[in-house]
């Protein structure tokens, strides 16, 4: 398997490649070791699967498109295998498929009282009806009884904790009344990656809820009065990622959300928030894709970095528009997909304004920077990044801004109060008096800050 392994590689090596003639050898001396047990074929020859990975972007380039192709018609022409796959995973590939390992979590339970949905387009089977709460918390809990937290990834908003809906449905739960629940909740959504089923009798794999977080967690918190309860359940499966995004987003648009908590379930906040668990404490900060995801963790609140602060961070400190950031926030979000959040842009960049913002948070809390530079938070921010790298600002997507990004957060790692404390003064000189918000956050001041000589 080892020479194998190497013959697929060299499709993409460009020195030294082996001959075709060599790499058919090889493949020859696979081909025999796995017809020895050719006897134990019961219905076909074997599928030959192919993957070549890659950390960096996969591009669909020409040259190594024809390798892949040349490569696949070598081993058709072999008449060994039944099918031949060879598939090229990038970056954002490798982040989606580790994703989901985390949440290859599977599930049997009894369905007795649903109902089958018609077909639909991008989705494999889909059932409604209700499921007893007694039922439901073996499909959220763990072996050490645990509610399993992985399992709302996709939901757009972590528990919530006890507000005025959540109280309603813990209320709900003490009274007389609780028979009525299955009419007062909306229920839960469960979207499954693998599905079978003998009759009443489910078996899932792979699958997330993507929304009912609230109801899920109440129930387990109240697990002893959840007798004669009843909840409503959609068990949706299907793998095609647009009907997945489309359900996450419809069924959580039924309560008020804001539309930056609408982008969690996007695909570029979830590797952004997989980027920043890559840093080890110190240098760690905590993404918030999700609305009180760290609720029950025991983080500093100055290292937790919300969507919308995220955000402001990026835009003051990366796009140059600090003036934007509060004013016209609801223009940003119109940006999402164009200039921010965008695909290929490099995940550093979100990572130094995070940590910046951090920092920054942090001297305002010790009171090392006057609290009234609050209103200037994205101005100072871009003042620090031109301190801590006066050099060109590089296209966001570019490996030249992978080496920038490098130097600004080399200072955030070092001894960052200095020049974040020269940022905030050199905005303070820009603004001189006039410390009115509606004044602060102008043009002629971000031009002013960019101007300034460093």
């Amino acid at each position: 398997m080892g020479n194998f392994v190497y013959a697929v590689r060299d499709f993409f090596k460009d020195e030294p490649q082996l001959p075709r003639s060599d790499r058919m050898k090889e493949l020859a001396a696979i081909q025999a070791a796995i017809y020895i047990a050719s006897p134990k074929f019961k219905r076909a020859n074997p599928g030959c699967y192919l993957f070549y990975v890659t950390t960096g972007e996969w591009t669909g380039d020409s040259q190594l498109e024809a390798r892949r192709t040349s490569g696949i018609a070598d081993l058709r022409s072999e008449s060994i295998f039944s099918s031949v796959e060879f598939e090229c995973i990038g970056a954002d590939v490798l982040q989606k498929l580790y994703r989901q390992t985390k949440n290859a979590i599977e599930r049997d339970f009894t369905f007795t009282n649903h109902i089958v949905a018609p077909e639909i387009p991008g989705v494999k089977e889909a059932y409604l009806g209700f499921l007893p709460a007694r039922d439901l918390l073996p499909l959220i809990t763990s072996e050490d009884g645990e509610i399993t937290r992985g399992l709302f990834e996709s939901n757009i908003r972590d528990f919530q904790g006890y507000n005025q809906v959540n109280d309603a449905i813990k209320a709900t739960l003490a009274s007389d009344h609780k028979a009525r629940f299955v009419l007062m909740n909306n229920g839960i959504t469960i979207i499954a990656r693998v599905l079978r089923r003998t009759a009443h009798k489910f078996h899932i794999e792979d699958f997330q809820i993507v929304n009912g977080c609230q109801t899920s967690n109440i129930l387990f918190e109240h697990k002893d009065q959840i007798e004669d309860v009843m909840v409503p359940l959609r068990l949706i499966s299907s793998d095609d990622e647009n009907v997945i995004q489309s359900i996450v987003t419809a069924t959580n648009q039924q309560t008020q959300l804001t539309r930056e908590q609408l982008y969690a379930a996007t695909e570029f906040p979830k590797a952004l928030e997989q980027f920043f668990q890559t840093y080890n404490p110190p240098h760690r900060i905590y993404y918030e894709r999700r609305s009180r995801q760290y609720y029950r963790l025991p983080v500093e609140k100055t290292l937790i970095v919300t969507q919308a602060n995220m955000i402001r961070a990026f835009v003051g400190m990366f796009l140059e528009d600090p003036h934007r950031t509060t004013r016209d926030f609801n223009s940003l979000l119109d940006r999402i997909g164009r200039d921010i959040f965008v695909e290929g842009q490099k995940l550093e960049a979100y990572y130094a304004a995070g940590f910046a913002l951090a920092k920054l948070e942090h001297l305002f809390k010790v009171e090392l920077i006057d609290r009234k530079y609050k209103a200037a938070r994205s101005q100072i921010l871009l003042a620090f990044r031109r301190l801590a790298n006066p050099e060109r600002l590089p296209a966001l997507a570019s490996r030249e801004m992978e080496a920038y990004c490098k130097k600004v957060i080399d200072v955030l790692w070092d001894n960052p109060t200095p020049l974040i404390q020269r940022a905030a003064a050199i905005v303070s000189e820009v603004i001189g008096d006039n410390w009115n918000k509606d004044s602060i956050r102008t043009l002629p001041i971000t031009n002013a800050i960019k101007n300034y000589p460093v």
